[in-house]
């Protein structure tokens, strides 16, 4: 990955910054542009909570080379409290804690190290929720 992409991407990875459509008030992540449910402008940025539950999920064990120091892995399916769904790789839960439905929150995680003398990439994971719903 390429450092400028990483700064492109910033907002979207460590504060779940999205979109929100002016026309139907759909919630938009990741930002578009163009709203999937009513094709109308969306450019209005919008801050998810963070907050969701797990929809489905799977555990990774062969994944690709750059990731292969952190399998196996979880990764779920989330469905966030303001309607998008995301995918995200699951952190601080052990695989048999796992449940459809647990309630669940963002996490800023490090993701991987883009080469030897790269730098350190972090973005969301989502770990169990703490505290309030």
């Amino acid at each position: 990955m390429e450092v400028a992409r990483h700064w492109r991407l910033k907002r979207q990875r460590y504060a779940l910054m999205g979109e929100a459509c002016p026309h139907c008030e759909a919630k938009i992540f990741p930002p578009r542009d163009v709203c999937p449910d009513c094709s109308g402008e969306a450019k209005e940025p919008f801050a998810f909570s963070g907050k969701g539950e797990v929809y489905s999920f799977t555990t990774t064990y062969d994944p690709p080379e750059e990731y292969s120091d952190y399998a196996p892995y979880t990764v779920a399916l989330i469905k966030l409290v303001e309607g998008p769904f995301i995918t995200a790789q699951l952190t601080d839960v052990e695989k048999h804690e796992l449940t459809i439905g647990m309630p669940v929150e963002m996490a800023t995680r490090l993701m991987f190290e883009d080469g030897e003398n790269g730098p350190l990439i972090y973005g969301y994971k989502f770990r169990p929720r703490i505290g309030p719903t």
